[in-house]
């Protein structure tokens, strides 16, 4: 990497890293440090959202699948505003009623206890999974143009993240994810000027990508193994948006830092809009590196888009793409790190020791920070040496959270429509559903050996609800 490349990434860890001492300085406690004492602007938190959930994940691998297929997976972002509008209207006025630290605070409520701390250790499970991969897949860009090996890589995004999280909290985090989504859209938008200039115009590279297949959007087709057909689109990314954006305490975290219902409604909703724009953007940036002739189909789809900045983007730029690059993944490893502290925090330490003061709870929730950021660092360096070499990281990362999303949607489900459930019920069903989607999704035996993953959510929801329901009809029948 060029100086001028380094000077760019430093000036960008040097403004981060100012924002969060800066969040620090201001002081506060557990609700301004989870929770922004909800005054943070709706506007922002849309932006937080879109950035955490996109990651690196968008910039490495889905220019990859532009590269290499064409757009149908903008079927699934379809499907992530249905499910948005949805949680919009069905889910957020239960998070603004009373006071709420967690979305498993709200299953207490209904369930007990045992559920809220059963479903909350779901979502830190899986979570750290599904992020895992995320910070592994940001090490990949790193170490191509740096020339460090994969584990020096993970080690410096989890650290640099690691000091402005757990020095500023939640507003250091939201803030920070507004400056990385222009700075990696940027990027994208950079990729494909050049990308175009190569190809020879923007007219030649729509006619030959069109001629070839790659500006298909719609897959009309009825099947539980193609990977992107319109009604999987639209029924799985509905679901996994609704359990992401609904039950994710990732997501919901954010929704509870805004005044009111009003605000929620706005920032989840248009976040569904810009997510389906930003998807369109990075599929589109294969497309067009495919059409400049750049991917001779040697290389891992993942690593087209680096390998891309590296061989043709001029000095400077690079950097600015990369940065770009580091600043998708430290997005979603950030939030990652908040919420699950704030999960542990509210969810397990101060509901078994009841101790609520909001002073000793910043000192335990920044413990908690660090604590997950050496467990996110550790399952990313597992998937680097054990993961299969074709799978994208994208599918890798979108199956892993499909395990526990529809045990967890199916959940929220059952507390609103099975009035006679319980307890017992709602731990019977998590349980079940998650067991079984672990087997499905990473064992995939007989029937299923080719299910793809946008049906992963809905199975796992209906397994839910059937074994709840189940459940409820034998526990009445016993106690007649």
């Amino acid at each position: 990497m060029s100086g001028p490349d380094l000077v760019v990434m430093a000036a960008y860890f040097g403004i981060v890293l100012a924002i969060g001492a800066y969040f620090a300085r201001q002081g506060g406690d557990a609700t301004d440090y989870f929770l922004g004492r909800h005054h943070m602007p709706w506007v922002a938190v849309m932006l937080s959202i879109v950035a955490t959930e996109t990651s690196a994940l968008t910039v490495i691998s889905i220019p990859g699948l532009g590269a290499r297929t064409n757009l149908t997976f903008l079927q699934v972002a379809f499907g992530y505003l249905v499910g948005r509008i949805g949680v919009s209207l069905w889910l957020l006025p239960g998070y603004f009623r009373g006071e709420q630290e967690t979305a498993y605070q709200r299953l207490e409520t209904r369930f007990g206890a045992q559920t809220r701390r059963l479903a909350s250790a779901v979502f830190m499970m899986i979570r750290a999974m599904g992020d895992s991969v995320r910070v592994f897949a940001s090490a990949i860009p790193l170490a191509i143009v740096t020339g460090w090996s994969i584990p020096t890589s993970v080690v410096v995004v989890c650290l640099v993240t690691l000091v402005y999280t757990w020095a500023g909290g939640i507003r250091a985090v939201v803030w920070v994810d507004v400056m990385q989504l222009f700075m990696y859209t940027l990027g994208g938008i950079v990729i494909v000027f050049v990308a175009v200039r190569l190809a020879g115009d923007l007219g030649l590279a729509f006619d030959s990508a069109r001629e070839a297949g790659r500006l298909q959007t719609f897959n009309w087709s009825l099947s539980f193994t193609a990977p992107y057909t319109l009604i999987g689109g639209i029924v799985g990314g509905a679901l996994l948006s609704a359990a992401s954006h609904g039950t994710d305490h990732l997501i919901v975290q954010r929704i509870l830092t805004v005044r009111n219902l009003t605000n929620a409604r706005k920032a989840m909703i248009g976040s569904g809009v810009l997510v389906i724009a930003q998807f369109a953007l990075f599929l589109l940036v294969g497309v067009f590196i495919w059409a400049a002739g750049a991917d001779d189909g040697s290389l891992q789809s993942d690593r087209i888009f680096p390998q891309f900045v590296v061989d043709h983007l001029p000095v400077g730029l690079a950097g600015l793409v990369i940065a770009g690059v580091l600043a998708a993944a430290m997005s979603t490893v950030s939030s990652s790190l908040n919420s699950l502290a704030s999960a542990t925090t509210h969810d397990f330490y101060a509901a078994i020791t009841g101790r609520r003061d909001p002073q000793h709870l910043l000192k335990v929730g920044r413990w908690a920070t660090l604590a997950w950021a050496v467990v996110l660092m550790g399952g990313a360096l597992a998937f680097w040496a054990f993961r299969s070499q074709g799978t994208p990281v994208v599918v890798l990362a979108l199956s892993v959270a499909s395990i526990a999303y529809g045990g967890l949607l199916g959940t929220f489900i059952m507390a609103g429509l099975m009035p006679r459930s319980r307890g017992r019920d709602a731990i019977t069903a998590i349980l079940v559903a998650t067991v079984a989607m672990l087997i499905i999704v990473l064992i995939k035996p007989g029937p299923f050996e080719h299910l793809d993953w946008p049906w992963y959510v809905p199975l796992g929801t209906a397994i839910t609800l059937a074994v709840g329901f189940l459940s409820s009809s034998v526990r009445e029948t016993n106690t007649r």
